[in-house]
Formats: C-alpha cells, structure tokens, sequence
C-alpha cells in the first residue's frame, strides 16, 4: 500500500461517516478486513508514521486552544483524528497548527476531536482477519518530549500569543 492508497481510505471513511469519527472507525474497520493483512500492516505503519509526525508541540498547543486544555490523552486522541481528516487538513496542521483556524469547517466539541478509535481501527482489522495481535511494525516511537520549543499549555496569553487565528477562533472568552 502507497501513501495514496492509504489516504484514499481514509478519504472514502471519512466521506461515508458524514464527519462521525466513530462511524468512520467502524467503515475503517470493516474497509481494512477486505485487504490481506501484510496490506492492513502496511496501512498501520502509514498511519503510526503520521501518528508519530504529529507529536509537536505547536500542535499540542493548537489541541489545547481548540479543547480549553489537552493533557496527553486529548492530545493522542486529536492526533488520531486529525490523520482521519484526510491529507490537506492533516498536512495544513502538520506545517501550521494555528492554520486550523482555516482548515476546520465547523469544529464540534461534541463529535470532533476523539479520534481514539480510528487510531485502532488497523489493530482491530488485523486481529478479525488473523486472530492474532498486530505485530511490532517497525516504526520507532518519537521521544519523550514533542518535537519543537516546548511551552506552557496552561497558560492563555501565551496560546493567544502562538495561534492568534486559533484562539479568535476557537480561544477561552
């Protein structure tokens, strides 16, 4: 599986859930057992390797703008969403949090943001078509600290201040 490949699935996931990242994990699921599982492997490593690219912390910060706070569960859950949003928006993201501001249509607290079960959608795929436990995929885990300048997620003036688009947008009132 290329990288086109792989965003065409998430692509056609997305479509078809109408922006319900739970629906689009269950059409992810069930999209990835039609494949072979070296196939469902290869869609795991390009979505960890995305996974792992978004460990920053100008988009944690974004996360905590858009959520008025992310601790590290919020912050792995939007990563996994935001890879469910196609490559535009994640790449928009990737390259600059604050341009969410334009790339989120309509950004709901409700729905939007818990992509948790998209993240295993591969692992639960692999297991329905093997019985088995997704193997180690090779991908090293990024470090300890996001990449970048780290900076305090608690404080608004200073979030304000990195994603002044973001924060009139999305910011506390």
């Amino acid at each position: 599986m290329d990288e086109t490949e792989f965003w065409e699935i998430i692509d056609a996931s997305r479509a078809d859930a109408e922006g319900d990242p739970e629906e689009q994990a269950d059409l992810l699921v069930e999209r990835l057992t039609r494949l072979d599982p070296d196939s469902v492997l290869d869609y795991a490593r390009h979505f960890e390797a995305r996974y792992n690219r978004a460990y920053l912390w100008d988009l944690w910060g974004a996360t905590a703008v858009l959520f008025d706070g992310a601790g590290d569960e919020t912050f792995d859950s939007f990563r996994c969403w935001l890879i469910g949003q196609g490559r535009e928006i994640y790449e928009g993201a990737v390259h600059d949090p604050d341009a969410l501001a334009e790339l989120l249509d309509d950004f709901d607290l409700e729905i939007d943001g818990d992509g948790e079960e998209i993240g295993f959608a591969a692992d639960e795929a692999y297991e329905a078509l093997t019985g088995a436990e997704t193997p180690d995929l090779g991908i090293p885990m990024p470090g300890g600290e996001p990449l970048g300048a780290p900076f305090d997620l608690d404080d608004d003036a200073v979030l304000a201040a990195r994603f002044p688009r973001l924060w009139e947008r999305f910011g506390a009132s």
